[in-house]
């Protein structure tokens, strides 16, 4: 058993290009020639995944998953394939679950905390399954952690992730109003905000930038999924002078984006910071212009592949809960930030040094900071 405090820090070989976009669907196997097995045994392995609130093509945390997923068929040899819940409860993923496993897909990811006590018990269920689940540990509806031997809880460091994001934001803008808009109010979505917040201030104190966030610009939505809304509260906080908005909500920061994307298009300036993967080409409004100033990036594509490949190759962690963070690359911004100035891309990777070094740290908690 577990603690949920307890988190083991393995440095993840990851790898060092991105993949690009795909859609929805499922990746028939790559037949090896003469009957031999793909690289790792892959022919063998069959690889599912069960979506969360949002879409395969949800441009953040869903599709990141899957396009990890999708490079590890392409590069091995594997069959995949997803499934949609019909809904959100435990019963329905342990549905779709069950359905992956006896059509012989026994590696299954799937992200989300939602799944955490569908997986507690899946685990048990099918002991001949491997089981990813990533930003969440299995339990019983307890909290108390229990990693079995064929399962791999993964989580981020959202909260530095973040302080980069919102480091970037000050040093660009110089001065002005920026806004929060998150999801469902969980640890993974507050420690963005606890982090962006952390990384403005750090500006503002070390770079003479006259960043705010005031209180009525940070909000929870309370859903992942529900686009109208995203950008009905984006529209508000744009009337209220905000010049930039760090949407870390799924389907709501969607919503963000597109409201962005249409003031963008009638002359105004404003900015979203994407979340999750780097959504620089889902703010395009016009020729190559986009409104994403940068993204706060969780490596997800990169640890479901890696997952996928330490099967592969007998190394599987079951049993154990992983952290990516910048000590092991598992966070950053977009290599490429077109909307950033190069002296702030600089800035901001001496920062991301300095984390990976531990000579700077970013708290995963509120503290002080506005909600």
């Amino acid at each position: 058993m577990v603690k949920k405090g307890f988190l083991i820090l393995l440095a993840l070989m990851l790898v060092t290009a991105l993949i690009a976009g795909c859609g929805p669907g499922e990746k028939g196997a790559q037949e090896p020639e003469n009957g031999e097995e793909a690289e790792g045994g892959g022919a063998n392995l069959k690889v599912g995944m069960v979506t969360d609130a949002g879409t395969i093509d949800d441009k953040s945390f869903n599709q990141g998953t899957w396009e990890g997923i999708l490079k590890a068929a392409d590069d091995f040899g594997l069959e995949t394939r997803y499934l949609k819940p019909a809904g959100t409860t435990e019963a329905d993923y342990i549905t779709e679950i069950g359905n992956l496993v006896d059509a012989g897909f026994k590696f299954i990811v799937c992200p989300g905390y939602k799944f955490e006590t569908a997986i507690f018990q899946m685990q048990d269920r099918y002991p001949d399954a491997k089981f990813v689940l990533i930003d969440g540990y299995p339990h019983a509806g307890d909290w108390e952690a229990v990693v079995k031997e064929n399962t791999v809880s993964i989580f981020f460091a959202e909260h530095e992730s973040g302080f980069l994001a919102g480091l970037a934001v000050a040093l660009q803008l110089k001065e002005g109003d920026v806004g929060f808009i998150g999801g469902m109010e969980i640890p993974a979505v507050q420690k963005f905000n606890w982090g962006f917040q952390q990384g403005v201030a750090y500006a503002n104190e070390n770079y003479d930038t006259n960043i705010t966030i005031k209180p009525e610009n940070v909000i929870y939505q309370g859903t992942f999924d529900d686009v109208a809304a995203g950008q009905q509260l984006a529209a508000q906080m744009y009337d209220r002078g905000v010049k930039a908005i760090f949407a870390a909500a799924g389907g709501v920061g969607i919503g963000v984006i597109n409201e962005a994307k249409k003031r963008a298009g009638a002359g105004e300036e404003v900015w979203v910071i994407g979340v999750d993967v780097d959504q620089y080409a889902e703010g395009i409004y016009e020729g190559e212009k986009s409104i994403i100033l940068t993204s706060a990036m969780k490596y997800i594509d990169v640890a479901a592949y890696d997952m996928i490949k330490a099967e592969l190759d007998g190394q599987f962690p079951g049993g154990q809960i992983l952290t990516l963070d910048a000590k092991n690359d598992g966070i950053g911004i977009p290599k490429e930030n077109p909307n950033l100035d190069s002296e702030v891309v600089n800035l901001v990777n001496e920062a991301f040094a300095a984390l990976k070094s531990g000579s700077l740290t970013v708290s995963d908690e509120q503290g002080d900071l506005i909600k």
